[in-house]
């Protein structure tokens, strides 16, 4: 189960549960999402609230209710899927190094600098692949694995 929720595994899960979504005729409860994740349900409804506030998913209460796609899978790309996390870099420069050691004064100017690009190589090859992207991939392997 996933109990420390780093930016890489929000952005990871949000793509399982969009995936997900994309793989399904009905909407489907947080519980459903939840299981396939192997996470709780309040992790997951966390998430679908994120990705509601951004326009990708709705949610219908009821005994027929669940979550749902607002688009077409291949109208979701996963830069948009990450951009909705709410966070500026995945790749931080450390707290305050000591100023007077020859690396660590000049160590976060460099990090940011490579950071920065590997940052942006990384957004600009997300751009590349949307949500049906992924169901694709998914469904090749599971058919290979039948």
């Amino acid at each position: 189960m996933v109990t420390n929720m780093n930016t890489n595994q929000r952005f990871a899960i949000s793509i399982h549960a969009l995936t997900l979504l994309a793989s399904s005729s009905t909407p489907l409860t947080s519980g459903m999402i939840a299981s396939s994740v192997d996470t709780n349900p309040v992790v997951i409804r966390r998430t679908m609230a994120s990705l509601r506030e951004h326009g990708l998913v709705e949610s219908k209460p009821g005994a027929h209710g669940g979550w749902k796609l607002l688009r077409e899978p291949a109208q979701i790309g996963l830069y948009e899927v990450y951009r909705s996390l709410d966070e500026v870099n995945v790749l931080t420069v450390h707290g305050h190094p000591n100023k007077f050691c020859p690396v660590g004064g000049n160590i976060t100017g460099v990090l940011q600098a490579v950071f920065d690009d590997a940052q942006s190589k990384m957004e600009k090859a997300l751009g590349n692949y949307t949500i049906a992207d992924v169901l694709k991939d998914v469904r090749k392997k599971a058919n290979r694995s039948v």
